[in-house]
């Protein structure tokens, strides 16, 4: 089995390097390309590769979250805006009341259209209601000073949400008493919502400010911190979410703080315009990297360069998987009525509400109901819910909807996005 996997990734790699710049110019998304690569290996065609989701949970669980608290990292550093701006009150509204608002409906749907328990159609709600517009590149922001509003709110929202769906997966579990069963609501209110909230989103900043600055003082006034910047982002990663866990807050929300106050550093000190632009070096690096002036913006430059390419590397991994995974089963009578009704009926109504008064123009909401694209967060949380304990029974339903879920959003939103891209960017030249 592990031979099939080096044939697999090593094939999969050189193609898309091979490929790369003809599938640029097609109608078609990159993870497109990736699922179907997973579903030609995988038991619905060839059968090549076998994935048992249920007895590789704790790997799945493992793999996923690498590949999330990465896109977290590198999410938090494309956000350059300052968090007092306007612009953020869309992704905000997205992640708080319309994650809220989509879990209670999925949750509904779970009850009444899937036969499942309250606990189990919250988890499920959970599961399903995170949002990651990685899988279709062109609705996130395309560089650190990107402040158009479409793009910014779906990447804010993707960035915040993989956090905010935390608590109601443990919400779910308590209901089904597979988490603290001992405990009330009050207990779920006071520590797996607030306490473990602010404490992640607490632990990244104070991490991230701490790490950032100390590296641009050790670079200008003593040259010194130099090179290594896959190490300084790894190390972030590492350090703020290690912490996080210990301290029983969420991972996710501080890895996304810390990528956010590293950002702040550098804004902080080369200003509101985005500076990259003139890090390419006409000299030493060492010069740049030790530039009074520009040594936050190189650093934040240098670590967001590494974790693009990490991210991505991440991506082809996770849609080969879940493309591989993928079974017979998973194409089933509850998904052909629950996926319409999550993607064309829940989204919308769940966003509306938080797009109300908000400034964004007909357009624009239109296109942010349409792209609730679903993604690797989703297979985070179900692995997650598996091996705490969630039924068999319960878990394979879970398994079957949650990746005919993603695999489907991958291809509908990913036909769809180049061409409403550019009429959307047409409409507002």
């Amino acid at each position: 089995m592990v031979e099939i996997w080096y044939l697999v990734a090593g094939a999969t790699l050189i193609l898309m390097a091979l490929l790369g710049s003809f599938v640029k110019r097609l109608p078609l998304t990159s993870s497109m390309i990736y699922l179907l690569i997973g579903l030609l290996y995988g038991p619905l065609v060839t059968g090549v590769v076998r994935i048992d989701a249920l007895g590789s949970a704790k790997g799945l669980e493992h793999l996923t979250e690498l590949a999330v608290i990465v896109s977290l990292f590198t999410t938090g550093l494309k956000l350059r805006t300052p968090l007092s701006d306007a612009l953020w009150r869309v992704p905000v509204m997205l992640a708080t009341l319309s994650m809220m608002l989509t879990v209670g409906l999925i949750a509904l749907a779970g009850v009444y259209g899937l036969g499942l328990s309250w606990g189990a159609a919250v988890l499920l709600g959970a599961v399903l209601a995170p949002t990651d517009p990685v899988l279709a590149s062109d609705v996130q922001v395309e560089h650190a000073g990107d402040r158009e509003r479409l793009r910014f709110s779906l990447t804010g929202e993707a960035g915040m949400n993989d956090g905010t769906a935390f608590p109601f997966v443990m919400l779910g579990l308590w209901l089904m008493n597979l988490h603290a069963p001992e405990a009330n609501i009050w207990h779920w209110i006071a520590v797996d919502l607030v306490w473990a909230v602010a404490g992640g989103l607490a632990v990244g900043a104070l991490i991230g400010t701490v790490v950032g600055r100390l590296v641009v003082y050790f670079r200008r006034k003593h040259q010194e911190a130099l090179g290594l910047d896959e190490f300084l982002s790894l190390g972030l990663i590492g350090l703020s979410y290690g912490i996080a866990l210990v301290a029983h807050v969420y991972g996710f929300l501080a890895v996304l703080a810390a990528g956010l106050a590293l950002r702040r550093i550098e804004r902080s000190a080369t200003g509101e315009n985005a500076p990259e632009h003139e890090l390419a070096p006409n000299g030493p690096t060492e010069e740049i990297a030790t530039h009074h002036e520009k040594a936050p913006a190189y650093m934040a430059h240098a670590v967001l360069g590494f974790n693009e390419q990490f991210e991505r590397i991440c991506e082809v991994a996770m849609v080969i998987v879940i493309g591989a995974m993928l079974l017979p089963s998973s194409i089933s009578g509850s998904a052909v009525w629950f996926i319409p009704l999550l993607l064309l009926v829940i989204r919308p109504v769940a966003a509306l509400p938080s797009l109300w008064r908000s400034g964004v123009t007909r357009l624009q909401s239109m296109m942010i109901c349409w792209f609730g694209i679903r993604g690797v967060g989703s297979v985070y949380y179900l692995m997650y819910g598996i091996t705490n304990g969630l039924e068999p029974e319960t878990a394979r339903i879970f398994i079957d909807l949650t990746l005919a879920t993603i695999a489907t959003s991958i291809i509908v939103h990913g036909l769809s996005v180049t061409p409403m891209m550019k009429h959307y960017l047409e409409k507002n030249r």
